[in-house]
């Protein structure tokens, strides 16, 4: 009986991820970007942020389109709702830098993926931000991702993609390090 293997496809171009890095070796300036953001306030908690252009590569970059974000607070925080709370947006944020280092991953090692499903919760005491009590942190105190991961492979394999996309997401590096955040007011 002869076997047919199917090439892997997992929609990312790996050919092209390490062509880049190897580039990138040889002028790491080029490696240095700055991603932006833009915020509006529109009425009472409600924002809307907008994503165009960013740095990188040694020069100004646009994405293909605007995109753009509405944030808001739910109403059992006496607000309208508009849409997401800024702390859901960190989540959304941590599942899709790990969800794409997974599918990188799986396709530079040849896994084929059939479905990728991450689930995230962050438990937060909001006395820290509504000021109730000073020693109550403002922001998370755990954040639990749990992924389902339908694929040929392994139990181990598919842990190994997982601890490979922790290992270089961005994300997740923000948010388990200490980064430098300046605030100012032009």
């Amino acid at each position: 009986m002869q076997t047919v293997t199917r090439p892997v496809d997992n929609g990312v171009n790996v050919t092209a991820l390490l062509g880049a890095r190897e580039a990138l070796a040889q002028a790491p300036a080029a490696a240095r970007f700055t991603w932006r953001a833009s915020c509006d306030w529109v009425n009472g908690t409600h924002s809307r942020a907008t994503i165009e252009g960013y740095h990188g590569l040694g020069e100004e970059q646009r994405h293909k389109t605007r995109f753009t974000f509405d944030a808001d607070h739910p109403e059992v925080f006496a607000s309208e709702d508009h849409g997401p709370t800024p702390v859901e947006y960190v989540l959304v944020g941590l599942a899709g830098c790990l969800t794409a280092g997974i599918a990188a991953v799986a396709q530079n090692r040849q896994i084929q993926l059939r479905s990728v499903t991450a689930t995230l919760e962050g438990d937060m005491d909001i006395q820290g931000i509504l000021g109730m009590d000073g020693d109550v942190r403002n922001g998370f105190d755990a954040i639990r991702v749990t992924f389902e991961i339908d694929a040929d492979a392994t139990r181990e394999e598919i842990e190994a993609l997982v601890a490979q996309s922790q290992k270089r997401s961005a994300v997740y590096d923000a948010l388990t390090n200490p980064t430098n955040v300046a605030v100012r007011v032009q």
